[in-house]
């Protein structure tokens, strides 16, 4: 099983100036359920090298036993400081996609070409894509079949409520809940900051942070589904 993993490469918090990037816990709880699975894992971004982590998301608050074990992980560590180029790698390769949020993707990864194109070569050959929190936003170009990829599909991502908590609702290009809805998307939600994942067919969305790990144990479940499928026919 192999999954390949698409982090930002932006680190500017729109005009604010403060930074941004990826959500240290959305890379590190999915990292884990992956290879723990014994997933074969490919890490990428944008530009390659070392994602930028969400000063935030690492606030003594905010952490979480997944980021506890990563950073006592030299090895894990590693991986993520050496991801590859978006151009470099082919949906061919991998048997799934997994976007970690945080709010980066907002601005180098939801129009990137390489990326809209990656994602619609997984799904026009019947492979799986899941993205959790802010990184559902990555769909909002991507079309199958002529149509959004998100329309009829039952999905959520980050809500309008938990951006307004974090008081960013006006910094965002768009907001997540908003631009999933007038795309077609059924969107759904839970509680602010409450686990929450989705999976309608090949599709797999998670609401925010604390999603992040059921989205990729849904991810899991659905390969390890799809390979049975397989196997008995």
């Amino acid at each position: 099983m192999k999954i390949l993993m698409v982090f930002t490469s932006h680190d500017v918090l729109g005009s604010t100036g403060r930074k941004t990037g990826f959500w240290l816990e959305e890379g590190a709880a999915p990292y884990y359920v992956f290879s723990d699975a014994g997933v074969e894992l490919t890490l990428a971004s944008p530009k390659g090298g070392q994602p930028p982590i969400d000063p935030k998301s690492d606030l003594p608050e905010n952490q979480t036993p997944a980021m506890t074990r990563f950073k006592e992980d030299p090895a894990a560590q590693k991986v993520f400081a050496t991801t590859k180029k978006l151009s470099e790698v082919r949906s061919e390769d991998f048997d799934a996609v997994f976007y970690p949020g945080g709010h980066g993707p907002m601005w180098d990864l939801v129009d990137n070409p390489e990326s809209i194109r990656l994602i619609e070569s997984f799904y026009n050959s019947g492979k799986p894509v899941a993205a959790v929190c802010h990184a559902p936003a990555v769909l909002h170009r991507v079309t199958y079949q002529g149509v959004p990829i998100v329309k009829g599909k039952r999905v959520t991502g980050f809500t309008n409520g938990e951006e307004e908590e974090v008081q960013l609702t006006n910094v965002v290009p768009f907001l997540v809940e908003d631009e999933l809805k007038r795309l077609g998307g059924l969107y759904e939600k839970k509680a602010n900051w409450e686990s929450f994942a989705i999976t309608d067919g090949r599709l797999i969305t998670g609401q925010n942070p604390a999603s992040s790990t059921a989205g990729a144990q849904a991810l899991v479940t659905l390969l390890t589904s799809m390979t049975v499928d397989e196997t008995a026919a």
